[in-house]
């Protein structure tokens, strides 16, 4: 466990290191994750998911049921740093500590407690030996966002509005975390990412926005998506969880897809971390399911 005595840059053992929403340690989205923080202050959260330099690093605090060696099914408070903040939920990283516990407790049901709300995750071992993580989103909602919140987001891109999808209309979606949804009309717009960093990070602390989600429609129910991140400290997310939870939510809201469907977003190809998000949509919950694999980083 590490504590706030400790050295000022934690011990690697302490620290893990999983790509989420891959089995190559080369894909998916790197998280760090410490499966026990409760000797942390949020000051050292923050300054070693600093030094780590993954978008995001998870600290978990197992509550008086649980511990890290305990039973799946174990209750944990969770926190989540980018380089440079505290974010409300983050979907791969939660990927991430739900497959480091299962590695060690076994397969089953984990709860974590986050400042989102509660978030359920299952972990299951397919016939392939894969650990996958399914987490179950927080209640969702979509908002309206103005023409001219469009309009300066599109100039900060060096977007144009006729490079925009007119299925898929620019909303704010929200299922742990807000992100503010523009779907790109092509796959060569959407390969082509070259923006503001500081004028963006200011546009979204001004609006209280985790990730821009960037998406492309390549079929009915397969998405490709890009999530800048520089409120974060970090260019461009490669596989963003709470992004793919909240664009679930989107697409019902606005009858893109009708439920139960299954959809699949694959994120990170354009920044060669190829990774692949499942995003399950049932009929009976407005709650959204998001799923993926996850791997240790040697």
């Amino acid at each position: 466990m590490i504590t706030d005595d400790a050295p000022a840059a934690a011990p690697q053992s302490d620290v893990l290191r999983y790509a989420a929403f891959s089995t190559d340690p080369g894909g998916g989205n790197p998280a760090g994750v410490v499966l026990d923080a409760s000797g942390l202050s949020a000051e050292r959260m923050l300054a070693i998911a600093a030094e780590l330099g993954y978008s995001e690093t998870a600290f978990l605090i197992p509550d008086a049921a649980g511990s890290v060696a305990g039973p799946a099914g174990a209750g944990y408070t969770v926190r989540y740093f980018s380089p440079l903040l505290e974010v409300p939920f983050c979907g791969h990283a939660t990927v991430a500590s739900a497959v480091a516990l299962a590695e060690r407790t076994g397969p089953g049901r984990f709860v974590f407690a986050t400042q989102a709300g509660e978030v359920p995750i299952e972990v299951d071992k397919g016939a392939d030996g894969v650990l996958r993580a399914t987490l179950t989103s927080v209640e969702p909602h979509i908002e309206e966002v103005s023409g001219a919140d469009v309009e300066e987001a599109l100039a900060l891109l060096g977007w144009s509005a006729d490079e925009l999808d007119a299925a898929l209309p620019p909303r704010i979606a929200y299922a742990g975390a807000r992100h503010l949804v523009l779907a790109a009309a092509t796959r060569d717009r959407l390969a082509r990412l070259d923006y503001d960093f500081d004028g963006l990070a200011a546009y979204m602390t001004a609006r209280g926005l985790t990730t821009v989600q960037l998406v492309w429609r390549e079929s009915e129910h397969v998405f490709h998506a890009r999530d800048p991140f520089p409120v974060g400290g970090v260019v461009e997310d490669p596989a963003t969880g709470a992004a793919a939870a909240a664009f679930g939510a989107y697409l019902r809201e606005r009858g893109a897809v009708t439920a139960p469907a299954t959809l699949t977003i694959h994120q990170g190809e354009d920044l060669g971390r190829p990774g692949v998000l499942g995003v399950e949509l049932r009929a009976d919950d407005t709650r959204v399911r998001v799923s993926g694999a996850g791997v240790v980083i040697p």
